[in-house]
């Protein structure tokens, strides 16, 4: 098997890269910020690599207030979260303005849905919906709009990215977040960021000890 780690940020995921530096099967990569540097980079490195599995790790907002701080989820669909237009106070997304057919693949009705996730979630990590958004969102009004919208439990800047890539191209992935904030909270005393990397990294460590062992 070979394991491709990708994170947007090298403070994501350096602990774990650290322990796991020289095991053959597993390379990491950082992407770099943001769904387009995402995409760019990952399809250059699945064309170039061809893994098997790939994992994204990272750190999330929530929107649900019962997610701990510093749990970490796994992601089961992903939402376009700033895909639209916004007018008159309300927002539309291009599938409801009938730009895009909600069915189309990569998407499952306007939503990049990870099909693999079943068999990738061998921690049987929570499972929870996402969406990515290229502005973190701190409007309460807009909080309430993708709330309404969409239900989503967290959010990131990455993560559609990795959905759309990997269903376009057919490999395997699981994303890995763990929860730093909750959406809106701007006094980042109150955010558990390190927490959260710690707890992420060591689930990372974890899902590769499973793997090597065999465990399904």
């Amino acid at each position: 098997m070979k394991i491709l780690v990708i994170a947007a940020t090298s403070m994501e995921v350096a602990l774990a890269a650290e322990e796991l530096k020289g095991v053959a099967p597993i390379q990491f990569h950082i992407t770099g910020v943001g769904m387009l540097a995402t995409a760019v980079s990952l399809t250059k490195l699945a064309l170039q690599h061809q893994p098997t599995l790939v994992i994204q790790v990272g750190i999330a907002g929530a929107f649900d207030s019962s997610l701990p701080l510093g749990k970490v989820v796994a992601v089961s669909e992903e939402i376009l979260g700033d895909f639209g237009v916004e007018e008159n106070g309300a927002w539309k997304d291009l599938f409801a303005m009938g730009f895009v057919q909600r069915d189309v693949a990569p998407f499952t009705n306007a939503r990049l849905v990870n099909s693999f996730l079943q068999d990738v979630n061998i921690l049987h990590l929570p499972e929870v919906a996402a969406i990515t958004a290229n502005e973190i969102t701190t409007r309460p009004k807009r909080i309430a709009q993708l709330q309404e919208l969409y239900i989503p439990s967290i959010e990131s800047m990455e993560g559609a990215a990795l959905h759309y890539v990997c269903n376009d191209i057919g490999i395997p992935y699981i994303q890995l977040r763990g929860i730093s904030n909750y959406i809106g909270e701007r006094d980042k005393s109150k955010w558990k960021i390190q927490e959260a990397i710690t707890n992420l990294n060591q689930t990372l460590l974890d899902f590769v000890d499973m793997i090597q062992s065999g465990v399904e």
